[in-house]
This record gives structure tokens, sequence and C-alpha cells, in this order.
């Protein structure tokens, strides 16, 4: 009974409207998702964790190979001189930038950055590899880590000195074609958001002073999370010449002449998990999506001394009877009783608890019970496989049909400057607003509210027209969603 005790202390001990922040700190490590490192930033993925991460690079992965994209892989480690070559993104990235001075007793002749992203290291070679418009467009991506380091509080998943991405790399013979690519990348990333962990998000283009390092315009799908703050999600960036230029990306083009490529890069990253976690957890634990749930169906035997054999025996032949469909798990450890295994696994997330006992074996039934809304139901044990089947599903659009309520009420269209503040300092959400397009404005903004513009949602550009900047009064250029910040 004291080790019952000791973990039933274990968890959550505030709740999610009152502290999010903490609710958030103690739901991803208590729930065994991921935890904390003697090195700050940098997290272990956990088994529940680590595969949710895989399954999202799985079916991204699918898609950009159906798009015609193929996977390569570069070094760890940038010399100082290649990450120096365009002086926009070293500008933009070396207050992050982690170096190497010393392998053993050694000094090295030349720093090596430990890689914050991969242009660099990467068009050094594509500049060897493309000679003629036959080599375009050269699609290519890869799977990989990066460290960045220049924050002082470090958020884990949300805000991470280590992450997890992939990273596409793409170059075309054509401004056009380059163009192009937008929409088929972000429709990509969209869907695995919607698909795979019920998440929304806005699609927008970036202003100046927030689009990447390096680019010429980019483009993210940004979120809301439970305490009024965005958070940026997957990207897209057109670099268009910028660093075909600095590193001699040419070819020979259909007309005999050297020209320079155009280039995009984007990203999804496991930030994308502590997003999914905060919006859909709740205050016994984590929900995780049912295509992301290592364990979708617990199976939680109850019995006495008496019953113990036949009904773990029922339990494990219903295991192997949904494990044709469903990723099942039987927990008949004896050490705790059904009451600690309800409340752990609801702490997990797992998507559906069946519950098994000697009374419901000779009424030929189970108890299901739905993690995303606490409701339980008998189901016939000929019924059941179809059921399980029937309910992640049901469970999947329900999560998404809730994140989709909290983002819709998390947009205010505000009509004067006061009414904006008070949405970024107080209210919390998007502040939609007419904007100008003027920097001055832009840290206006930021210096009075500490928030930002999240992006310029592309759905909403129309209503720009004849409206007036919310912060100067000229006439505005753009519709843009202000917000506090991750």
């Amino acid at each position: 009974m004291a080790d019952e005790r000791k973990k039933s202390e274990d968890g959550i001990t505030v709740k999610k409207e009152e502290n999010f922040s903490e609710w958030y700190t103690q739901i991803i490590s208590k729930s065994e998702f991921v935890d904390y490192t003697s090195v700050s930033g940098c997290l272990a993925f956990r088994p529940d964790g680590y595969f949710a991460w895989e399954m999202i690079q799985k079916s991204t992965n699918a898609l950009l190979s159906d798009a015609g994209i193929n996977n390569v892989y570069f070094p760890l480690l940038i010399p100082e001189k290649l990450l120096s070559k365009e002086k926009e993104h070293i500008k933009g990235f070396n207050p992050e930038v982690a170096w190497v001075t010393q392998t053993g007793n050694s000094k090295l002749d030349e720093r090596l950055a430990i890689r914050p992203t991969s242009e660099t290291i990467m068009y050094e070679s594509y500049s060897k590899w493309i000679r003629s418009w036959r080599d375009l467009p050269m699609r290519y991506n890869q799977w990989n880590s990066v460290v960045r380091w220049e924050f002082k509080h470090p958020t884990p998943l949300l805000r991470s000195r280590e992450f997890l991405w992939n990273e596409g790399h793409t170059a075309f013979a054509t401004k056009e074609e380059a163009e192009s690519e937008r929409d088929t990348i972000l429709n990509i990333y969209l869907s695995i958001l919607n698909d795979y962990l019920a998440l929304p998000g806005i699609i927008g283009k970036k202003t100046d002073s927030e689009k990447f390092a390096g680019a010429e315009a980019s483009y993210s799908i940004e979120h809301m999370l439970p305490d009024g703050a965005s958070i940026q999600g997957p990207d897209f960036h057109m670099d268009g010449q910028n660093f075909s230029k600095p590193f001699g990306i040419k070819f020979l083009n259909k007309e005999g002449k050297i020209d320079y490529v155009y280039q995009n890069t984007f990203a999804i990253s496991t930030r994308e998990l502590g997003v999914m976690l905060s919006v859909h957890g709740d205050n016994k634990g984590l929900i995780i999506p049912p295509k992301l749930a290592r364990i979708q169906v617990v199976i939680i035997p109850i019995y006495n001394n008496d019953s113990k054999d036949p009904v773990i025996k029922s339990a494990k032949e219903l295991s192997k009877r949904l494990s044709e469909k469903v990723r099942v798990f039987v927990d008949d450890n004896d050490a705790y009783s059904p009451g600690w295994k309800f409340h752990e696994w609801e702490l997990k997330g797992v998507p559906i608890r069946i519950e098994i006992g000697e009374r419901d074996i000779k009424a030929d039934k189970v108890v299901v019970y739905r993690r995303d809304n606490s409701k339980k139901q008998d189901v016939k044990m000929a019924d059941l496989t179809k059921e399980i089947e029937s309910l992640l599903e049901e469970i999947h659009q329900n999560l998404y049909d809730r994140a989709l309520k909290l983002l819709k009420s998390s947009i205010h269209e505000v009509h004067d400057y006061p009414e904006l503040k008070k949405i970024i300092t107080v209210t919390g959400g998007f502040a939609e607003a007419p904007w100008c397009g003027s920097f001055k404005c832009e840290e206006k903004v930021k210096n009075e509210t500490k928030g930002k513009i999240s992006n310029m949602p592309l759905h909403i550009q129309e209503k720009s027209k004849g409206k007036r900047c919310i912060v100067c009064g000229e006439e505005a250029k753009h519709m843009a969603y202000f917000a506090k910040s991750y």
C-alpha cells in the first residue's frame, strides 16, 4: 500500500486553467512522455513520446515522397566559413549557435558549428551537383536534430535547445516553379496536423522582421495554446536566390545561359508534440490522438483470488483478437489495484480503456471507457472490434473539433489600438487587425505589449481593403494576427 500511496502522489497537482505552465511541466514528465536530462533544454524522449514523433515522421515522409522529394543526410558539424557565407543567415543565427572548438587536447584550426539548420553545409554540395537545367528540380529532405542555444528559459518541446525535425531543401530553375511548391508543402503539413495530431492551424505570411534568416518570404501555420499565447508550427520559406548566389549554385539553362537556382526550405518539428499535449490534455493528464498513441487500447482485468486466472485469460484472448486492428496492451500487474491503473493510464492519455471482470465475462460484454470525454459504455464481445475502430475515429474527430473551437474562440476582431493592447496583454488570443506594413508600427506593438504579429493569415487579406492601420491610422496593406508568442 505504501507504493500505491507514493504513486498516487505522482498525479497532476495543479489545474490547467489555473496554472497552465506548471500543469504543462507536470503532465509531460509525470506521464512518462518525455523526461529532463542534465543538459538544460535537451530532452529524453521516452517510448510514448518517441513513438508519436516516429508516426509524424513516417506519415510526413510518405507525403513528401509522394510529392517527389527524396531523403538525404548531411553532417552535424558545419565549418564556420560555410556558416558565414550568407550575411543575413549568419546574422540571424549567430547568437544561438553552439560551437565545437577543441578535440581532445587539440584546438581546432576552424570552429565547427553544431547544426542550427543545414542550408550552408548542404548548399556547398548543391553547387557541385547542379550543373544544367537537366539536374533540376533538385528536391531533397533530411530528418535530423538541430541545436539552438540563444534563449534563457527553455520550455520542454515548445522551446527546446535541441529538437528533431525535417529539413526540406529544394532548388528550381525558375522563380515560378519554386513559388508553386508553397501550397503543396503547407497542405502536406496541414494534413499531418489535422489527420494525426487533431490540430487546426492558421496559414499566413510572416512579416519581414519575423521571417527566416536569409529568406525572401516565410509562411507559417500558427497555433493558439490554452494560455492565450500563439506558437509557430510548420513553416515554408521562399529563399529566392539569396543562397544560390553566395554559394555559387548555378546552372546552364535551356537557352544556354548561366543562371542561379531559386530555392525553398521547409520544416515540421517535435514542437508539434508540445502543442498537441497542451491543447488536448486535461487535469487528469495527457490525451493522445489515437493515430499517435503507442497503446491505443489498454485492457484492465478486474478479479479476486478465485477469478484471477480465468479473467486474465479472457483479457489476453481479447487482446489477441483486437491486436489485428489496434495497438493493445493488457495491464495484469498485481502490484497495483484497478483504481490506481485507471488513474495511471488516464495520466498517460491512452485513448480507450477496457474493463473486464468475472461478471462481464458471464454477460459476454466489457466496459469501454473513452479518455477524451470520460464516458463509459457496455459493449458486447461480438461487436467489440468494430466498435473500438469506430470509437477511435470518433475520439480523433472530437479532439479536432474541440481544438478548432479553442482556436476560433481565441480570434478577436479589434477596432482600436487600446483594444488590441488589451487582447494581447490581458485577454489572450489573436487580435485580428489591419496593419500598414511598417516596421515602426510593428515595433511599437512589440515594445508596448511584449506581443508581436504571429502572421498575416492568407484567408483574410481581402478584409484589409479600405481599412486603416490599427496603430498609426494610415492606409492598411495587410490583415494581421497580433498575439503574445512562445
